[in-house]
């Protein structure tokens, strides 16, 4: 029951944040910070990204975070891991391709951070209709509010080495 509660209720709220043409817009109120995995080697963290996914967790420190979201993929789950830890949510899995009305619905009235791959944030960029480039770098954190009228704003960090 609650799963079906659930869908419904992201599906409606998708259904009324989306805009022209298949764009979306951020509900009233709304945090999504979104992130690249970690530094990599092959499908693993490095030594490097290892130390960046610990650093994540102190790059948001004093952030209220309601859910932590990331495709299955190991790269991004390993950047979680730390973050998930420190703040004892679960890591939700999220398909990594048009990942956008999912964490529209997830994050409406919420804060939630996206642990992405370069493919995805191009694609949630556009989505949103984003200015300038997405956090394509490791270490770009982006976070991305919606004020009470909707308005939307970007603020734009970096985090370890």
């Amino acid at each position: 029951m609650f799963r079906r509660y659930f869908l419904i209720s992201s599906l409606l709220a998708v259904a009324a944040c989306s805009g022209p043409q298949g764009a979306f817009s951020l509900a009233p109120n709304s945090t999504l910070i979104v992130v690249r995995h970690a530094d990599r080697d092959g499908d693993d963290l490095s030594a490097k990204g290892k130390i960046r996914s610990r650093d994540l967790v102190h790059a948001l420190n004093g952030m209220p975070l309601d859910a932590i979201i990331s495709p299955g993929i190991k790269r991004n789950m390993d950047t979680a891991a730390p973050l998930a830890t420190a703040r004892n949510l679960p890591v939700q899995n999220l398909p990594s391709e048009m990942p956008t009305s999912g964490l529209i619905a997830a994050s409406a009235g919420r804060s939630v951070i996206w642990i992405g791959n370069k493919g995805n944030l191009k694609a949630i960029w556009k989505d949103l209709r984003l200015s300038n480039p997405p956090p394509l770098e490791y270490g770009d954190l982006h976070i991305i509010r919606s004020d009470a009228g909707g308005a939307v704003s970007i603020e734009r960090r970096h985090f370890g080495g």
